[in-house]
């Protein structure tokens, strides 16, 4: 590996983890870990998760299933980069270490690139890490050939955000990733339904999430909470970006009306909006299968179905422009419900 970007440095980590190489990368803004997964030779996949997740406990569901890990691995080598910290084994950040900037970190995502040699990418955000991903996008146009973004944010936080993030920030401070916190965190990204009541139990995909937010170093998620808390608003950048963008948002998502308005903003020849009922924000670990046909329709080919491309196996995003079926529910052949006709009555 080296530097194709400037005064980039990089320790190169060899170690083999779940399958993918772990890389701790020094860049301009920071160190980070970066897990490969994948032929270096196929087209770039970048993904960041939400606020206290890795690549793990981020997108594991859906590499887990079956048809997706084959959509997306027999075409893509994908470069899990985890927000500063939050990598499996992680050690404290230095508490003299200066808390990045949102900006930082979409630059780091630049810096990521550079050290890999990757050219234009795609880009694949859960809610903290979409708005750094749509973000680097739009600092960036020419690095990003497409966004695949679940319950993404692109705004400022609201008054109700900021001081609920306050609060976490301060639990988070003082005693750690206590059960407060855990339960916090869990609100934001997995439905009623799956965390459980008195009548019924919690999922094992919330179970499993609690022992990984176990791992985490409270000190390094408190910093990307208060990062996030600076966030400021997207609206204006997203009318200039022109890549294909597809929107998955949890019915029962917190951000489900910041995804509509987001939708809104983009240019519709280029956009798709699907709604997943009965879902939180994290869909890519509570109905991981409801993104399958949606991301193939997306990527403009056919899972399992090779030999019938039309195009380079390196422009996996062609033709440029939305595909109509993304539109129609009854072509997708499940249970999703494309917003189109909402935003509509929204604006």
């Amino acid at each position: 590996m080296g530097d194709s970007g400037g005064s980039v440095v990089s320790v190169d980590v060899e170690r083999i983890s779940f399958g993918g190489k772990e890389h701790h990368i020094q860049t301009n803004y920071g160190p980070v870990s970066v897990a490969v997964y994948g032929d270096h030779d196929k087209p770039a996949l970048v993904t960041y998760p939400d606020i206290a997740l890795n690549h793990m406990s981020c997108f594991q569901g859906l590499l887990f299933c079956p048809e997706a890990a084959s959509l997306l691995l027999h075409n893509f080598c994908i470069y899990h980069i985890s927000p500063p910290g939050h990598e499996l084994g992680a050690a404290p950040i230095s508490p003299n270490a200066p808390i990045p900037s949102v900006d930082d970190l979409a630059d780091q995502v630049a810096d990521v690139l550079d050290f890999f040699g990757l050219g234009s990418v795609m880009c694949f955000g859960v809610t903290a890490g979409a708005y750094i991903l749509t973000l680097f996008a739009s600092k960036y146009r020419e690095r990003v050939l497409g966004l695949i973004l679940v319950s993404p944010l692109c705004k400022g936080p609201t008054w109700t955000e900021w001081l609920y993030s306050k609060v976490m920030s301060n639990l988070l401070y003082y005693y750690g990733m206590c059960g407060l916190v855990k339960e916090c965190l869990l609100q934001r990204y997995f439905s009623k339904e799956v965390r459980g009541f008195s009548e019924l139990p919690e999922s094992d995909i919330v179970q499993a999430c609690k022992s990984l937010l176990d791992q985490r170093q409270s000190m390094n998620v408190w910093r990307f909470v208060q990062t996030m808390n600076e966030r400021y608003d997207l609206t204006e950048q997203l009318k200039q970006l022109q890549c294909r963008t597809l929107i998955f948002v949890g019915e029962n998502s917190q951000f489900h009306t910041e995804a509509v308005h987001m939708t809104s903003k983009l240019d519709r020849r280029y956009c798709a909006l699907v709604e997943v009922q009965a879902c939180g924000s994290l869909v890519t670990e509570e109905q991981p299968h409801a993104m399958l046909i949606p991301m193939e329709y997306f990527m403009g080919y056919g899972l399992y179905r090779p030999s019938q491309l039309d195009c380079s196996p390196r422009s996996p995003l062609s033709p440029f422009c939305i595909s109509p079926e993304l539109l129609s529910p009854e072509s997708m052949g499940v249970k999703l419900k494309p917003i189109k006709t909402r935003v509509r009555l929204e604006m």
